[in-house]
């Protein structure tokens, strides 16, 4: 628990991952590149709270798609997008609160839609903070690097996405055996891609590939991994988990309480919020997912699973062991399950046969297959501790139906059309069957052994010291210094880009072009 964060200073922060200028001539070139390009970064507060954006920005996203490759679309890097395709502004964060006709339990499961971010998902705001990081610190130069994306999948295209707006090149290396959405958009807008043979648990395939590219580029490439990088939850700590407590605030009563959250691990990026709920709330659990077919956390384990885009087989660097409190095992048939129901007409409707209002199936396209076991670990983490009516649970739909519609066709190929018997089987086989089995509750030594775990991927392969492993399971401040560091990031964001806007006043810039993008939006 970080409950005693809530009583300290800020004022040690800067012990976290350094904000020192790397190069200044290196920023000087980045800031040329920015304002010829006429890129203006937002800060952390602006993508927490769209309203603090400049009115001329404002006025620019009007005539701009969601997926347009054009830099306007960073400040889109938000909870807040208005849910349209075209042109949107900014309004409340997108959720959807799932009722007990589809969940079983009485608790309040509220989930934010990583749908309505560009590219489809929130790992767009994940890739953001790593890259941004390095270039308004003269640490990335965008005029002779490229950036390396190492993912099982969004990970890499919100990496190129943030790239393509900020003028960089990029790369991504990831499973061949990740779907086809995934690759397609990658290709439609010029990414070099590098193909792993392997599946979603084999992170160790792509770090291999990783490191090849490193020796054979050199100085050229600047790798920014999603699972090393303490920029990816620092945005979901200055983003995701500020989003969570103003919607809490916003829809609880007098009798609400907070009562945890459930996330897959993945790269540990999104469990950054924890960090920061646990100083909101300190009384809150946080419960960690992942595949029972990989039950890494759970026993030690390995295995190949289906859940696109959580990872396994190794315990990210980036993750807080201490900060978990609930351990969950997903059965990835239940997932791919429930791809089917919420997605086929005859799932669609046996489920408003079952009280499932309208107005909801109609949505049920915002959960994708990761998503899906999102919503399954809340269930079951509803049903452990007995929650209630006036409790609340958050959690994310990381991406939508939208990139798995090859999955979808390969299933009905596959195992035939979908049929209301299907249905039938799946409501009740794969949702309402959700218990508390594969599920343990941590004691300090239990977080400490899934702590333990990260020596054998990060200190023996990978040249993480020991002493660091030590400093984060010891030190008190380790962690919240490092997702703290968003503070001193919004200043040098400002500075950046006032120099840049001071630059363009000295010269004439010709117009850049950019290029748009086709949405996968429906």
């Amino acid at each position: 628990m970080l409950s005693f964060l809530a009583k300290k200073t800020t004022k040690n922060y800067l012990r976290g991952f350094s904000t020192n200028i790397i190069s200044e001539q290196v920023l000087q070139r980045t800031i040329q590149r920015c304002s010829e390009r006429n890129i203006v970064i937002p800060t952390y507060d602006e993508m927490f709270n769209p309203q603090l954006i400049p009115n001329e920005i404002q006025n620019d996203l009007s005539n701009i798609g969601l997926w347009d490759i054009n830099p306007r679309n960073l400040f889109r890097v938000t909870w807040k997008n208005e849910q349209k395709e075209f042109g949107g502004g900014f309004g409340g964060a997108n959720y959807i609160e799932i009722p007990k006709e589809l969940s079983g339990v009485d608790a309040r499961i509220i989930v934010l839609l990583g749908k309505y971010l560009p590219t489809g998902s929130h790992k767009v705001g994940a890739s953001f903070g790593p890259i941004v990081e390095k270039l308004v610190r003269g640490g990335f130069d965008p005029t002779t690097q490229k950036a390396l994306w190492p993912s099982t999948g969004n990970y890499c295209r919100g990496g190129a996405f943030n790239s393509e707006l900020l003028g960089c090149q990029s790369l991504a290396v990831m499973p061949e055996g990740m779907s086809q959405e995934r690759f397609d958009w990658l290709e439609s807008i010029g990414s070099e891609i590098y193909r792993t043979k392997s599946t979603e648990s084999n992170i160790k395939e792509i770090f291999t590939k990783m490191h090849q590219l490193e020796k054979e580029m050199g100085d050229s490439l600047v790798v920014l991994n999603q699972f090393t990088e303490f920029a990816n939850p620092m945005w979901h700590y200055a983003v995701t988990g500020r989003t969570m407590e103003e919607l809490y605030n916003q829809l609880a009563t007098p009798r609400s309480n907070f009562k945890g959250l459930f996330l897959n691990q993945g790269s540990g990026g999104t469990l950054g919020s924890s960090m920061y709920l646990h100083q909101k709330f300190p009384n809150m659990k946080t419960a960690c997912g992942e595949a029972i077919q990989c039950p890494t956390l759970l026993e030690n384990g390995y295995g190949k699973h289906r859940i696109e885009g959580i990872g396994d087989t190794y315990v990210p660097w980036i993750l807080n062991l201490k900060d978990m409190d609930l351990l969950v095992g997903i059965d990835d048939q239940d997932c791919v399950d429930l791809l089917r129901l919420f997605n086929e007409k005859p799932g669609q409707e046996f489920l408003l046969k079952k009280g499932v209002e309208k107005s909801l199936v109609d949505r049920l396209s915002v959960f994708g297959i990761s998503s899906i076991g999102n919503l399954l670990g809340a269930i079951k983490f509803a049903k452990y501790y007995e929650m209630k009516k006036d409790d609340f649970i958050f959690t994310v739909a990381t991406d939508s139906a939208a990139l798995y519609q090859s999955r979808l066709k390969s299933f009905n190929q596959k195992l035939g059309g979908y049929t209301q018997e299907n249905a039938i089987s799946h409501y009740y086989g794969s949702l309402m069957k959700q218990n508390i089995q594969y599920m343990q509750e941590l004691s300090y030594y239990e977080k400490k052994r899934c702590h333990h775990l990260k020596y054998f991927t990060w200190v023996e392969q990978e040249g993480k010291s020991v002493k660091e492993l030590d400093q984060q399971w010891d030190d008190d401040y380790y962690w919240i210094e490092r997702m703290e560091e968003y503070k001193n990031l919004n200043h040098l964001i400002r500075s950046f880009n006032q120099r840049s806007k001071d630059l363009k006043k000295s010269y004439s810039i010709p117009k850049y072009s950019y290029k748009e993008n086709e949405v996968a939006f429906h």
